[in-house]
């Protein structure tokens, strides 16, 4: 494929704002839930991939009925509030990863990514995708995915900390729910 012609989604300027909607309201669905320090109770999980191409069935498999409520909300940051309102629900109540593409749009059918094959892994770094202490399942597979060459960004909110981490090429940055929003957090200073 010739290089010039190619869009670079991964700097595309309408790409990061996407990835920075997604980040601020995973953030946002971490900090409204004040149950968090309660024992046995879960709070809130997300998963999500920000994904060029038409389809990610080559690598991911539905989630049996979770669905992502698309007459709700079908565009990301069409409108902000009503894309965390969903997003808020939706991390009480379904299981499996939520795909978006480079354009904002959701795909209804939430999935399960699968392990990258040996084939996968050719030309990819496995050095650079080191597991850390606190990943669970959900961490380490949106780290392994954000390494596949359609895949743009993955983010979770981890229904156990409420961490929000973005992972994008087999590297990331979390941040610990006391850390969410910086300054604008009233919780940091606990």
């Amino acid at each position: 494929m010739d290089e010039d012609l190619r869009i670079a989604y991964e700097t595309h300027d309408g790409v990061r704002e996407l990835v920075d909607c997604l980040t601020h309201s995973l953030e946002s669905v971490s900090l409204d839930f004040d149950r968090w320090d309660e024992r046995y109770v879960k709070g809130p999980g997300l998963y999500v991939a920000v994904v060029t191409g038409p389809s990610v069935a080559n690598f991911a498999d539905p989630m049996g009925r979770n669905r992502w409520p698309t007459d709700r909300c079908r565009d990301v940051c069409l409108d902000i509030q009503i894309f965390f309102e969903t997003a808020r629900e939706v991390a009480m109540t379904r299981d499996g990863a939520l795909v978006i593409s480079v354009d904002g749009v959701v795909q209804e059918q939430m999935v399960r990514f699968r392990d990258l094959t040996p084939g996968d892994l050719e030309g990819i770094d496995a050095a650079q995708s080191e597991y850390e202490d606190w990943m669970g399942s959900r961490h380490m597979s949106a780290l392994d995915t954000s390494r596949r060459p359609n895949v743009i960004s993955t983010l979770t909110l981890s229904e156990e900390t409420g961490r929000v981490t973005v992972f994008e090429r087999g590297s990331f940055e979390t941040s610990t729910r006391a850390e969410l929003g910086g300054e604008w957090n009233p919780r940091a200073s606990d």
